[in-house]
């Protein structure tokens, strides 16, 4: 059959959502999330991130490790946007009920190829509402 002749394939993409709850030390939830969105972006899935909760501790800028003796990871995060996922949904209400605000994240950015390689922002603070209908929208939801 030549190349011209083959049949359509159907795009086979979907949207994957990893919700991120708990706080990125204490427990393994954090590191295995960021993992496993690395292996859905390297097979070419729609991911995005969010946090909620505790998981909004997962990308406060800054963090030390030395005094609980584990590796901090939380530099991968700045890697995302080389595997295409530029998508990192903050929950408002979380980080309020917390005591932080945008200003304590790490600054995650992206190049946006459509835009000349503009350097622009992973993430995006959104509400409660909001929030629900980014999930309403997803294929498939994981939970860390």
């Amino acid at each position: 059959m030549a190349m011209d002749e083959m049949p359509d394939v159907p795009d086979v993409t979907k949207k994957f959502l990893y919700v991120n709850r708990k706080a990125p030390y204490g427990t393994i939830y954090a590191l295995e999330s960021l993992e496993v969105v690395l292996i859905g972006a390297a097979f070419e899935q729609d991911v995005s991130l969010a946090f909620l909760d505790d998981g909004v501790y997962q990308l406060v800028d800054g963090q030390d490790t030395t005094g609980i003796g584990m590796k901090n990871f939380s530099p991968t995060y700045r890697a995302l946007g080389d595997y295409e996922v530029t998508k990192l949904y903050v929950e408002k209400e979380s980080l309020e009920e917390r005591g932080l605000t945008p200003d304590d994240l790490m600054q995650i950015t992206y190049e946006d190829e459509d835009d000349d390689w503009a350097e622009k922002p992973s993430i995006r603070i959104v509400s409660r509402a909001e929030m629900i209908d980014i999930m309403a929208d997803q294929d498939v939801i994981l939970s860390f």
